[in-house]
C-alpha cells in the first residue's frame, strides 16, 4: 500500500466501476477540461474502446490532442474527437448539435451531461450573475444549456435505443441538490443565494432524470441517471478554483494546500467512476439516484413527481424558441 493510499485509508476507499468493452459504442462527454471529471471519464471509456466525443468551452483541440496522444501511448484502442461547447448558448448547443450529426450522426451510445459551473463559493454575490439570455448563469449553464443539448440528441438516442437495444443518459449532479427545494424551484421572486442556485440546478437535473426513465426507458430504451461524483474524501478538480475567481488571497492559499488536498481526496480519475459506472454497468438501474456506485438516497423534493411534470412542461416551452 502507497503512503497515499494508507493516509486516505481512514476516509474509505473510492469504489471503481467495472471494466466493460465499448469497442463500437459512440458517447459524447461534455465539459472536458484538463484535470476534470469529464476529462477522466472520456479518457477511461475512450481506453476501454469507444469512440468519445468530448466537449470543453475553449482549447479543445488542444485537450483532443493530450487524450488521443495519452491513448496512443498506452495502446488503448479506442479514439478521441471534440468540439467546442458553450451550455449557456443556444447558438453554440446548436452548432454542436450539427456538428455531431454531420460527423457521428449513425448513432449515439450515451450521453454524459458532465459539464457544469460552481460559483461564488464564498456567498459574496448578493445578486445573481445572468446569462446573456437573462437566466442566472448556473441554472442557465447546469440545467437550461444540458436539457437543451439532451434534447437535441434525443433523436439519435432514440434511434440508438431501438436499433441497438439501449442508450443512456448520464446527467451529473451533486448532493448540493438538497440545498434546493420544489418551493424555491418555482418561486422567480425568491432572494438570491449562490449555493442554493447552484443546488436548484442540480435538484432540476433530478425532475429532469426521472421523466426521461418515465417517458423514454420502455419506448426507446434509453435508461437515464443522475449521480453525485467523487469519492467519499471528495474529489480534487479546477471546479473550486474557478468558483473561486476574483479572489488572490484565498487563492494563494488553496495553492499552498493543494499538495495536501491531492493528498487526502480522491483524484479526477478516482472521482469519475459513478459516472463511468452509471454510463456502463449492466447492473445500473435507470432512473435513480447514484453515488459511490451505488444507488443513493436523494432528497424527499427530488421524489416528488408533479414537481417533476410541472418543470418538464416549463422547461418544454422555454425549448421550443430554442431548437
Amino acid at each position: 500500500m502507497s503512503i497515499r493510499e494508507s493516509l486516505r485509508k481512514p476516509f474509505a476507499a473510492t469504489p471503481v466501476a467495472e471494466r466493460v468493452d465499448l469497442s463500437s459504442k459512440q458517447i459524447i462527454v461534455t465539459g472536458c477540461s484538463v484535470g476534470s471529471l469529464g476529462y477522466a471519464t472520456a479518457q477511461q471509456l475512450a481506453s476501454w474502446g469507444a469512440m468519445v466525443v468530448v466537449t470543453t468551452r475553449r482549447g479543445t483541440r488542444d485537450v483532443v490532442a493530450l487524450l488521443n496522444a495519452e491513448l496512443a501511448q498506452h495502446k488503448h484502442p479506442g479514439k478521441i474527437d471534440g468540439q467546442q461547447l458553450d451550455l449557456s448558448d443556444a447558438t453554440s448547443v446548436n452548432h454542436f448539435t450539427q456538428w455531431y450529426d454531420r460527423f457521428y450522426g449513425e448513432r449515439l451510445d450515451v450521453l454524459v451531461n458532465n459539464a457544469g459551473i460552481h460559483l461564488g463559493l464564498l456567498y459574496q454575490w448578493k445578486e445573481p450573475r445572468l446569462s446573456r439570455d437573462g437566466f442566472e448563469i448556473q441554472w442557465r449553464t447546469n440545467y437550461l444549456g444540458s436539457v437543451h443539448l439532451t434534447h437535441n440528441q434525443l433523436p439519435l438516442l432514440q434511434a440508438t435505443g431501438r436499433g441497438v437495444g439501449e442508450a443512456r443518459i448520464v446527467n451529473v449532479v451533486s448532493q448540493i441538490h438538497s440545498r434546493g427545494s420544489n418551493e424555491l424551484l418555482f418561486n422567480t421572486n425568491r432572494a438570491y443565494e449562490s449555493w442554493q442556485a447552484y443546488g436548484l440546478s442540480k435538484l432540476a437535473l433530478i425532475h429532469f432524470t426521472s421523466e426521461l426513465h418515465r417517458r423514454f426507458s420502455q419506448t426507446y430504451n434509453i435508461k437515464s441517471y443522475s449521480l453525485h461524483p467523487g469519492g467519499r474524501s471528495g474529489t480534487y478538480t479546477n471546479v473550486a478554483s474557478k468558483g473561486l475567481a476574483g479572489h488572490p488571497i484565498i487563492g494563494r492559499v488553496r495553492g499552498w494546500a493543494a499538495p495536501l488536498e491531492r493528498l487526502l481526496m480522491a483524484s479526477a480519475a478516482e472521482g469519475a467512476q459513478t459516472q463511468i459506472n452509471c454510463a456502463t454497468s449492466t447492473a445500473a438501474n435507470s432512473g435513480h439516484y447514484y453515488a459511490h456506485c451505488q444507488i443513493a438516497p436523494s432528497s424527499a423534493d427530488s421524489l416528488d413527481e408533479r414537481a417533476a411534470l410541472r418543470l418538464w412542461e416549463e422547461t418544454q416551452e422555454w425549448l421550443r424558441t430554442k431548437i
